[in-house]
Formats: C-alpha cells, structure tokens, sequence
C-alpha cells in the first residue's frame, strides 16, 4: 500500500492476493496514513513494524494493554517515521437495565449470531440474534448507566492505553438524547482528561 500511494508501479506474488503492474496514476499529493485493525499479538506486531497507526476494540484495558498496544510500540521501536497513531473504541449500551440493553441492542445483534460471515439475508441474521443467549451477548458489551459511568468507560482509553483517537460507541433505545448527552458532559470531561 505505501508503494501504491507514493506512485509506484508495483508487482507482488502473495498468499492471499497478486498485483500485476499495479499503479494508482492518481496517487494522494501527501502522505495518506495507514491505520492497521488488530485484534491479536501477532496483528498489532504487524502493526507496530509496518502501519502508520493502530486501530482497537478495548473490552478489558488491562488484557489490551498487554496483548495489542504493548506488542505495537515494541514492534514499532526504532523506526524513523513520524508517531504512531492509536485509535481506540469501546462498545457499551447505555440502558436502566437489562432489558433496555436487550432492546437497545435490537439493531445490531446480527453482529453476534452465528454463520453470521456467511449469511446474505440480514432477515436470518435477524432471526438468529433473536435466538441467542441475552445474557451471552451482553457481557459482550459494557452496560452503562448514565454519564458518570460512561465517562468511567472511555477514561482508561485516555489515560491508560494512551490512545490519540477514542471512538465512542454507544447503542441506546434513545440515540438523539445520548448523542447531545455525549457532547455536552461526556466528550469535554474526556478531552480535560487527555491533556
């Protein structure tokens, strides 16, 4: 990818795919960052020694720290580019209690049921989410309940992992009020945080 972008014309033979002569005769005017996902030790080594950032889903601080971000920046030591960028998300459901969760959830349960990678029909996905285990698929997920644990959430992702981006991802059964909720009380306790 950097050689495409930098305007070069590239052939390469690999496993998983082949580019024969392949050129962009329009690349980017400047330098277009490569942010790499990684869910895994061997993933954000790639990372560190290749990608110009770091994007991950945090469920457990701790567990990131030592199996993503800590393989990152030691595969990262010692190059010459510019910082490594980290991008950080966490999933949460804001609800009352379990039920509002569940419900809350509605639209994006698909994401936890089964064959999900090989089914065509979002109807099946549909169906097969409302099938799961309600308790299973929750603790997939940080319950909160208002903006003082919200804040708790996404604060170790500032101060912790140290992450340059924090995607905030929050499914609520009112996404209006917490969308304002998130910019008025969340998003500047956070930013006062990071600095």
């Amino acid at each position: 990818m950097h050689r495409l972008l930098e305007g070069e014309k590239v052939d390469y033979q690999g496993t998983y795919y082949t580019a024969d002569k392949a050129r962009l005769y329009s690349p980017p005017v400047s330098t277009v960052p490569i942010w790499m996902a990684a869910g895994g030790r061997k993933s954000a080594a790639f990372a560190g020694a290749h990608a110009d950032g770091l994007i991950t889903s945090v469920k457990n601080p701790a567990d990131t720290l030592e199996r993503i971000i800590g393989p990152f920046r030691e595969a990262s030591r010692g190059r010459d580019e510019a910082p490594l960028t980290i991008m950080a998300t966490r999933w949460c459901v804001l609800a009352g209690d379990e039920d509002e969760a569940w419900e809350a959830l509605a639209s994006m349960r698909g994401l936890r049921a089964p064959g999900r990678l090989q089914a065509v029909d979002p109807m099946t996905l549909r169906v097969r989410a409302d099938d799961l285990d309600q308790q299973e698929v929750l603790g997939k997920y940080t319950l909160v309940d208002g903006v003082e644990a919200l804040i708790e959430t996404y604060q170790p992702l500032v101060e912790g992992i140290g992450a340059d981006y924090v995607s905030i991802q929050v499914a609520s059964t009112q996404p209006e009020k917490t969308i304002e909720m998130l910019g008025k009380e969340v998003l500047p306790e956070l930013r006062r945080l990071s600095v």
